[in-house]
């Protein structure tokens, strides 16, 4: 009998410690668009979230919430479903939003100034959005990197050259609400520079995601080294 009660009591002192050993495992949380959630668009190739799982070391998971489409207004539904054992959250929004504002490249303008003006309500009404997902994130209390939009690969050399100078508006609302709160950003700017790093105009191939997957375990792997304040990061880090 006293064996078999040493034998129960060892049982359940180790189904006790479960928990926690699970708890102590990094669980990394992807949330945003079609950056992360490019498996559509890989041709049966691995998509970006293969491609983390693949990078981190054996003793952290991953999970995709990032939802194809998804706008700033969808973050919170987002973290919705954040598994209760979430430890580093990613995040990478603001495309789609850009593309709902679009039409301000063909909107009629007198003068260059009248144009910067359009450009300039449509980057402010992201960044309120964009403040709103990020705050949202930050109320979870965990390691938050971000990534600026990349400028996509347009067959239109001119049409690319207009929607880089767009989007610039758009990534310095990203880059300075991250300064403001002191995040790691990744400019996905730097990360995702070549043609074969896209599937399609906007969309990452399985070469862009397994850059972005790689600046993205490098980051939040990394060790603590003190550093403290904003940083924004390209492909080299």
């Amino acid at each position: 009998m006293d064996a078999y009660r040493r034998h129960f009591l060892a049982q359940a002192m180790a189904m006790l410690a479960m928990p926690r050993a699970f708890a102590a495992m990094p669980h990394l949380i992807l949330l945003g668009d079609s950056i992360f959630d490019n498996g559509s668009y890989t041709g049966g190739k691995p998509d970006v979230i293969a491609q983390v799982r693949e990078r981190l070391p054996g003793s952290w998971k991953a999970s995709l919430l990032a939802v194809d489409g998804a706008t700033t207004r969808g973050i919170p539904s987002q973290l919705a479903r954040l598994p209760a054992d979430a430890s580093h959250l990613v995040l990478s929004i603001g495309g789609n939003d850009a593309l709902g504002s679009q039409q301000v490249l063909r909107a009629p303008a007198k003068t260059v100034a009248e144009a910067m003006i359009l450009l300039g309500d449509a980057a402010g009404e992201f960044e309120a959005n964009y403040r709103k997902a990020i705050g949202a994130c930050l109320a979870r209390g965990l390691p938050l990197v971000t990534c600026t939009i990349y400028n996509g690969n347009f067959p239109d050399r001119q049409y690319q050259r207009q929607t880089a100078a767009a989007l610039a508006a758009f990534n310095d609302a990203i880059i300075r609400v991250g300064v403001e709160h002191g995040l790691t950003m990744l400019d996905l700017r730097q990360i995702c520079s070549r043609p074969e790093d896209y599937a399609n105009p906007i969309e990452p191939s399985s070469i862009g995601g397994a850059k972005i997957a790689q600046a993205i375990v490098r980051t939040v792997t990394e060790p603590a080294d003190g550093r403290r304040g904003a940083r924004l990061l390209g492909a080299a880090h």
